[in-house]
């Protein structure tokens, strides 16, 4: 041997190539292998976790959970467009992987045991489980995934048509084994959030539905591989689901501690107070409440009867439904931005907290509420990036101050005056005019309009909302329809305005373009209720679901959101930051409440 050689010089070199290569990016068509897919950074919990931080993963197993609900249905089938679906089929079918509540937005194993994903996000490989049975035991295999991807891109309802339509290549690898290959974007940008997409896809049993019409409403059981089985239906009045004792997935770590219950019940309500009544007299477990005057009942029954139900308020870090009068804009009257600012200048949300919300209520002023992604403030250098090649489309005011929706001034008679004054301005240089106490526009049709309802107990504020708009001089009508009426005019897009809600998460994605999408506005079913078209919009859309990091999603959020807020697409109404519950003591509730709030899954029976 070289006297002059030495094992340490080895050893450097061999270190330093080996940093060297580490520099290097992985290959975007190489492949990672994984438990679990985050949508940005890392997963919180490893390959080895035993349970979730906010169940109880010993929670017996046993009893009824007794729920009520306002409305009816007249299907089993949610994922179609027709009917009205009823509620708790997600404790009978299961998507590929399990949602973590205590992440914005990360996927645990549950159909799928494992799967590998291309470094640049363009394919994604799922591994199935092979314990994993449907309810009549037979084995999932991948082509009940390639028939629920088939099936739901095809005949389901449009988010799922949109999603599923973005994948390129469907190929089933072996019996348990499926990868779907992605198209890229417009832009030829790879959409980094349908590998999560296609983990939460609904995986569905194709020898149940070989010789059945899948996009036809039903009420006879329907089966999948989750935890519950449909067992009861009387039809528009109550569902009860009674827990597999089979179930494949119940020592699953997504699975620990989740579905306590033997029985889940739900009884379909017409009314909200008889409702309520119910659960005051105990024949229901448990109430989630949104009104502030039933709140208020609850609470005080609560405090005079201390050894009855008990309540509480679950804050929660997610962004909060919110919850509007939403514009039409595919009619001719809510075309012009100036007509829908002006209506809401003449919204007296002070009043109409004090007097209805008792005061409880924040005013909501953006379209992720209660979360980091709300828009505050005036836009940040990263976000004017994003806006500026849309300056010309977007209003000159968005540059230059924080969005802030009309306040009145102080509680007296003449706290709305400065606010009225404006609208009336923004309407007549929008052509209005008003005769003889009725606005009318330059043919000299009075402007005059229906306010679409499906509660009963939204009445009053939107008969508030009518009184406060009369003083315009506009006519407005309140009719309250049947659920079923409701659903279908809504998702044929038949009404001038409604009072509804978008539902955001802590990560928005590829759901925004149902939202907010110009392609979606004339895709009934779809979510773009307001009917917004806009190539800015669109864009903002797309910056976010292509977002590497955190920070990026949030920044194109605030862009969205702030370009959202300055359209005037709706009158938004409230929200509270919390979860209102009130629960009788015969039902046990987790310690460790997670991200997202509350997760009525993780409950259990308490024997007393």
């Amino acid at each position: 041997m070289d006297p002059s050689f030495r094992w340490d010089d080895v050893l450097v070199f061999w270190l330093a190539l080996f940093f060297i290569l580490l520099s290097f990016p992985l290959s975007a068509e190489e492949w990672i292998s994984t438990h679990a897919i985050a949508m940005h950074g890392a997963p919180k919990y490893a390959a080895d976790f035993k349970a979730f931080d906010y169940v109880n993963a010993d929670a017996p197993k046993t009893g009824t959970l007794r729920l009520n609900i306002v409305g009816t249905f007249d299907s089993l089938n949610p994922f179609i467009v027709k009917g009205r679906a009823v509620e708790g089929t997600g404790y009978v079918f299961e998507p590929l992987m399990a949602r973590s509540q205590d992440e914005p937005f990360t996927l645990y194993p549950l159909i799928a045991e494992k799967i590998d994903v291309k470094a640049d996000r363009s394919a994604i490989r799922f591994h199935l489980n092979p314990k994993a049975r449907w309810q009549d035991g037979e084995p999932v295999t991948a082509g009940d995934v390639l028939f629920s991807w088939e099936v739901l891109r095809t005949k389901g309802r449009p988010n799922h048509r949109g999603y599923y339509n973005k994948v390129a290549h469907a190929e089933m690898n072996d019996a348990h084994t499926v990868t779907f290959t992605f198209k890229p974007g417009e832009d030829g940008a790879v959409d980094r959030e349908m590998p999560l997409i296609m983990g939460l896809m609904t995986v569905l049993p194709a020898h149940f539905f070989k010789d059945k019409n899948f996009d036809e409403t039903t009420l006879a059981p329907m089966i999948g591989s989750g935890p519950y089985k449909m067992t009861r239906v009387e039809p528009g009045r109550s569902i009860t689901f009674t827990r597999d004792e089979n179930y494949w997935g119940r020592d699953l770590p997504a699975r620990r501690g989740l579905g306590n219950f033997d029985t889940i019940r739900y009884d379909y309500y017409r009314d909200e107070d008889i409702a309520k009544e119910s659960f005051t007299a105990h024949q229901v477990d448990a109430r989630r409440e949104t009104d502030p005057r039933r709140w208020a009942e609850l609470q005080k029954i609560a405090t005079e009867k201390p050894d009855g139900f008990k309540t509480y308020a679950f804050t929660h870090q997610r962004p909060e439904p919110v919850r509007a009068f939403i514009f039409n804009m595919r009619h001719s009257f809510f075309t012009d931005i100036r007509v829908r600012e002006a209506l809401n200048n003449a919204f007296d949300f002070e009043w109409m907290n004090r007097t209805l919300f008792r005061g409880e209520y924040k005013r909501t002023e953006s379209y992720f509420p209660n979360s980091e992604l709300a828009v505050t403030g005036l836009p940040s250098e990263k976000e004017r990036g994003l806006l500026a090649p849309w300056r010309k489309e977007l209003p000159a005011a968005l540059f230059k101050k924080a969005f802030a929706l009309p306040r009145a001034n102080g509680t007296g008679p003449g706290a709305m005056r400065d606010n009225l004054l404006h609208a009336t301005e923004l309407l007549q240089r929008a052509g209005y005019e008003v005769k003889n106490g009725i606005l009318h526009d330059k043919s000299g049709k009075p402007l005059s309009f229906e306010i679409l309802l499906s509660d009963p107990q939204d009445e009053k504020i939107a008969l508030e909302y009518t009184r406060m708009l009369q003083r315009l001089g506009i006519a407005v009508r309140v009719r309250t329809v049947d659920a079923a009426q409701f659903q279908s005019r809504l998702n044929d897009f038949d009404y001038d305005m409604i009072l509804f809600r978008w539902v955001n998460s802590l990560s928005p994605g590829n759901e925004q373009a149902i939202y907010w999408g110009s392609k979606a506005a004339d895709i009934k079913g779809s979510r773009n209720y307001a009917g917004i078209k806009s190539a800015a919009v669109d864009d903002l859309v797309l910056k976010i679901t292509a977002a590497h990091t955190r920070e990026d999603l949030v920044a194109a959020a605030h862009a969205l959101d702030r370009v959202l807020l300055w359209n005037y697409l709706s009158v938004p109404l409230a929200y509270r930051g919390a979860d209102l519950f009130a629960i009788w003591p015969d039902i046990g509730l987790p310690s460790n409440l997670p991200l997202y709030g509350m997760v009525v899954e993780s409950w259990w029976t308490v024997k007393r």
